[in-house]
């Protein structure tokens, strides 16, 4: 039985953006607590958004090699659904983490080995396009016939460049667990544009009527 692939809207910043991604049928919300990325929101202005929003809304908490005590206490406090890891952090790492949902974000580039997912003790494993210098929220896809094979090892979210001109292809074809999206529903870096958020979900849930057809 083919399941209904689930989103999430990654770099929400406001009460507005929070909203539209839930109206629209998103599953999930990320809050990016990087300081350096271009979406960063502080855990106080994110725990403010989260305190209006439905309590059962799914919410994840974006990480990029932060201490470990930090993300607990972060988690904890803002009651997060799920953390997810997106810089180097090793599997010793993630399993000293406890009881936290864990989703641990891997890069995808050149002779990338399949293997490495296999050592990671965590929920999901969401696999992004490796660019140097970069942590995610590139824009950029990466062959998604490795998101294919990875399904065998873990429960797969599929990230980097996705759109309204490829989210169906992402669905029909790769069939992962979910997706992830933020660039792709952006007007600029940090603020979402909400009718291509709208027009993106509008085509996730064409695609997995397809798959619901199907089984």
């Amino acid at each position: 039985m083919t399941t209904r692939v689930k989103v999430k809207v990654c770099g929400v910043r406001s009460v507005e953006e929070a909203e539209a991604a839930l109206d629209a049928g998103a599953d999930a919300l990320g809050f990016n607590f990087w300081p350096q990325s271009r979406r960063y929101i502080s855990p106080r202005a994110a725990s403010d958004i989260i305190s209006k929003l439905s309590p059962v809304a799914s919410t994840v908490g974006v990480f990029v090699n932060e201490e470990a005590n930090s993300i607990i206490d972060v988690a904890s406090e803002l009651r997060l659904s799920a953390v997810q890891l997106h810089g180097d952090e090793s599997p010793e790492f993630c399993a000293a983490l406890g009881s936290i949902k864990i989703i641990k974000a891997i890069r995808v580039g050149q002779d990338f080995d399949l293997g490495i997912i296999r050592s990671y003790p965590v929920s999901m494993v969401l696999l992004d396009s490796s660019i140097q210098g970069s942590y995610g929220g590139t824009g950029q896809r990466f062959d998604w016939r490795i998101a294919i094979e990875a399904k065998r090892l873990a429960r797969i979210i599929l990230a980097g460049g996705l759109n309204t001109e490829n989210v169906w292809e992402a669905i029909t074809h790769v069939r992962p667990a979910a997706i992830d999206v933020c660039s792709g529903v952006e007007a600029e870096p940090g603020r979402k544009d909400f009718n291509k958020l709208r027009s993106f979900m509008s085509v996730v849930a064409q695609a997995n009527a397809l798959l619901a057809s199907e089984t």
